[in-house]
């Protein structure tokens, strides 16, 4: 199960070079229900995706890089290209009543900074391993709009826009 919300930034954080990151690279062969092939650095996954915004069955399974541009020419629509920053939130916020976590609980952003034609787009993302911890989190102020509830902001979605 893949519990997520997302976010528009207002800003990068200053120190982004600092973080680990991956390029990712993703094709949809189907978006109902959403079937992706990914390539992330030097590892090749196909992955199905359940209906849901915020909360949604995932599977992912490693294919060879054989296998992953074999079904890349078969993808509809857009390929995404994005850097994806992993960047550690230590010690998050959540709403009043919600259990606290340990002292030193760490969630991960993954903060994608789009490549063309999607480009300056760029989102955070936070995955919970509840849908309770999702919906106590309060984001860090450096975060914008959330947008978890637009599809346009999903990935699989903007895979099918047009660009003249």
């Amino acid at each position: 199960m893949e519990i997520e919300r997302k976010f528009i930034l207002k800003a990068l954080p200053p120190d982004l070079d600092t973080y680990e990151y991956l390029h990712v690279e993703q094709a949809y062969l189907s978006i109902n229900p959403v079937i992706r092939v990914r390539k992330q650095n030097d590892k090749y996954y196909l992955t199905y995706k359940g209906e849901g915004m915020m909360a949604r069955e995932e599977h992912n399974f490693p294919i060879s890089e054989e296998a992953y541009y074999h079904l890349r020419a078969k993808a509809d629509g857009n390929i995404i290209s994005k850097t994806r920053y992993l960047i550690p939130l230590s010690n998050p916020g959540f709403k009043e009543g919600f259990p606290a976590p340990p002292k030193d609980y760490t969630l991960m952003i993954e903060l994608d900074v789009f490549d063309a034609p999607f480009a300056p787009l760029v989102l955070a993302e936070v995955e919970f391993g509840s849908k309770e911890a999702a919906n106590a989190f309060v984001p860090p102020e450096w975060f914008g709009e959330e947008v978890t509830y637009n599809k346009e902001y999903h990935n699989s979605y903007m895979s099918m826009q047009t660009f003249e």
